[in-house]
């Protein structure tokens, strides 16, 4: 209460303040957007932290929470601490090891509840297409990331938009960029779309309807990328804070994460290693960033996020996983397209993921200062 109050009376002084100001001098200190352009090298630290209440149990309740179990030259996952009233156990799907915090409670539990703080440490990402320096990859990851799977074919439909995009593009590099431009140029954001989307690119392309969100316009990446040999990956994952360039659709609140969930892309280059991509964001940046629906990448707010989500991310974001149909242990439904929400199991059915007031479920981070 006390930090709420000298922050309000710092926010009427100020008011007060550029009250008697020129109209110019005032957009001269309205916040402003800065060059776009993520960087490696600044490591953060935060403790992200969901909470989870069943507000409606029925029968045996089950819950599953998505758990960071990403370490790489960009992310560190390092510890977790959980309580809850009911049996909990730490797993993970049997295939591309995403963890999960598996909690259980029987019919008599009232009021289940779970509370998961996972501590992880994150930076910005930006390739330096100077230098081929990347240590290889075995070939049996390579080809296990060309898959196909049940949301993201690599025949048909999808191999036939990759080939008219990429065109007469040679490397591996000219073909992703090809494809890159084609995600921006062609898909769209769109906001009607529930939670991150479902990600089912064989449909969006037959009908025709490219407009999504990070989950469908980032799998479609992902897939055409797979469909001409390139290996590429899904990365499920949080935005935690506000960017640091002043983009409000690329910030999280951390006082609140509801929705803040976004899925990423990588793709395998040799010599570069996994290189970070995001067309999704630039089309996101493109349909709300501004008041109005920006058509352009060559738009002042648009082309450097366009430029710098070509092998970069900014680092306000926690990944989770890189796994595609995804199966919950213990639960009675279908397998998951992907685990980037908390989900839930009461006899009843699954609950709703995309509604987590109703669920009930909250996501905060704290940054955690040396």
């Amino acid at each position: 209460m006390t930090t709420q109050r000298r922050t309000f009376l710092k926010t009427g002084a100020a008011a007060a303040a550029t009250a008697a100001l020129p109209t110019l001098a005032l957009a001269q200190t309205a916040p402003t957007r800065t060059l776009f352009a993520p960087q490696s090298g600044a490591w953060r630290t935060f403790d992200v932290t969901t909470r989870i209440d069943i507000l409606k149990p029925e029968g045996v309740t089950r819950v599953w929470i998505p758990v960071p179990s990403v370490n790489s030259d960009y992310q560190k996952s390092l510890d977790n601490s959980f309580s809850s009233n009911g049996t909990t156990l730490m797993t993970q799907d049997g295939q591309d090891g995403a963890k999960m915090l598996y909690a259980e409670f029987p019919a008599t539990e009232k009021k289940p509840f779970v509370e998961l703080t996972s501590r992880v440490q994150t930076q910005g990402r930006a390739i330096d297409w100077s230098q081929k320096t990347a240590k290889a990859e075995s070939e049996d990851t390579l080809r296990y990331y060309t898959r196909a799977t049940k949301w993201v074919p690599t025949d048909g439909i999808v191999r036939k938009t990759a080939l008219g995009a990429i065109g007469n593009a040679k490397t591996d590099v000219e073909k992703t960029q090809k494809i890159y431009d084609w995600i921006v140029a062609n898909t769209y954001r769109e906001p009607k779309v529930r939670g991150c989307g479902e990600g089912d690119i064989k449909t969006m392309l037959e009908t025709g309807n490219l407009g999504g969100k990070c989950a469908d316009l980032n799998a479609l990446f992902v897939g055409l990328c797979r469909s001409v040999g390139i290996p590429a990956r899904d990365v499920y994952g949080i935005r935690l804070v506000p960017s640091a360039f002043g983009y409000k659709e690329l910030s999280g609140n951390p006082a609140s994460l509801k929705g803040a969930q976004h899925c990423r892309s990588e793709v395998y280059l040799r010599g570069y290693g996994w290189v970070a991509m995001d067309p999704a964001d630039v089309a996101k940046v493109m349909r709300l960033e501004t008041a109005d629906w920006i058509k352009t990448t060559v738009n002042p707010v648009v082309a450097p996020v366009n430029k710098a989500l070509f092998g970069g991310w900014e680092g306000n974001w926690m990944a989770y996983n890189t796994a595609h149909d995804v199966a919950l242990p213990k639960s009675t439904g279908e397998k998951l397209g992907f685990l980037m929400y908390p989900t839930a199991e009461t006899a009843a059915g699954r609950a709703d993921p995309y509604s987590p007031d109703d669920f009930k479920y909250q996501i905060t981070a704290k940054e955690v200062k040396a």
